[in-house]
């Protein structure tokens, strides 16, 4: 028996959120430890893409209809969501789940389909540092304390955001992002864990657990000879530093002290033919330091009767 975390995750796709909800709730019936959705809001540079549902609502039922497994997105576009608004859905979602969110962000693709059909900005390297702001800017506002922000895409005047999240001292972040990218893995040192994920044959491909090995190596140095995850640079762009008396400045709870010193390594794989086979192929990305292991569909036909029937054949 691995001890390895389990999860599913799907396309927040459909005519009807009903279907994701209920499947949803039977992820944790089946007794894995996670549900995720995807986060698009057209996924076609057509602009014809497949229908949509808003994965927020939809995790907001499944967190009043379950009671166990972590619930989140993975991946979210920071740079085409306003962080202001973000904090307080997931926010909202912490405190209607009892602290079980964990929000997986990325800078989003496709670039046209769920970005410059909007005439949202498209340039990976500005997306990429709408990325990190957009996250300081969440920490800062799930603060619960009096916080400003100035930066090249964001200014917040002071403002403090009430009720903070459960999770203390924040809701854990996980960074997606293609190997080899470099900035990627700087970004996930700096948060809770990464997704990482390869191109191979111009498709998206599972990491190898050598590759998972070299993260952690990785990473680990990056956390040993800069900030601690999660914190923010000293910086004057950056949020102004709360008071000694703040929450941030207190101990994290239980919660945040079970997460992985280096953080979470996270294994991004298609939802297998053969369940039976599964514990056996995770082995070596757990002996290689992964912490979870996420199955997902990839949309095609078929894919959502193949999801369904995955998740009743059980963890």
């Amino acid at each position: 028996m691995t001890g390895i975390l389990r999860g599913i995750a799907v396309p927040n796709f459909g005519e009807d959120p009903a279907g994701l909800i209920e499947l949803g709730v039977a992820v944790e019936q089946a007794g894995f430890d996670g549900f995720f959705l995807w986060d698009h809001i057209v996924f076609s540079d057509s602009g014809d893409g497949p229908p949509i549902a808003d994965p927020w609502l939809v995790l907001g039922v499944v967190a009043t209809r379950t009671s166990r497994i972590k619930l989140g997105t993975m991946i979210t576009p920071v740079p085409r969501r306003r962080p202001w608004q973000l904090a307080r859905q997931t926010t909202t979602l912490d405190r209607l789940s009892g602290g079980r969110v964990i929000l997986g962000v990325g800078i989003g693709s496709p670039a046209y389909g769920d970005f410059g059909i909007f005439h949202e900005p498209q340039g990976a390297r500005e997306r990429a540092d709408m990325l990190d702001e957009g996250l300081d800017v969440l920490a800062g506002l799930w603060s619960g304390e009096r916080f400003s922000y100035s930066g090249q895409h964001y200014t917040v005047d002071p403002v403090r955001f009430t009720p903070p999240p459960v999770q203390r001292p924040r809701i854990p972040v996980w960074v997606g992002g293609i190997l080899p990218a470099t900035r990627t893995v700087d970004r996930a040192a700096r948060w809770d864990g990464m997704v990482p994920i390869r191109y191979t044959g111009g498709q998206l491909a599972t990491v190898s657990p050598e590759d998972i090995a070299e993260l952690g190596v990785r990473i680990g140095a990056i956390r040993d000879s800069g900030p601690a995850a999660g914190s923010r640079p000293d910086n004057s762009k950056k949020p102004q530093a709360p008071d000694d008396n703040s929450k941030e400045s207190q101990p994290p709870s239980d919660n945040s002290k079970k997460r992985p010193a280096g953080g979470d390594l996270v294994v991004w794989a298609e939802a297998a033919d053969a369940p039976a086979a599964v514990p056996e192929i995770i082995r070596p990305y757990e002996e290689a330091g992964a912490t979870w292991w996420i199955e997902s569909a990839r949309p095609g036909d078929g894919w959502w009767d193949g999801v369904r029937r995955r998740v009743a054949a059980g963890r």
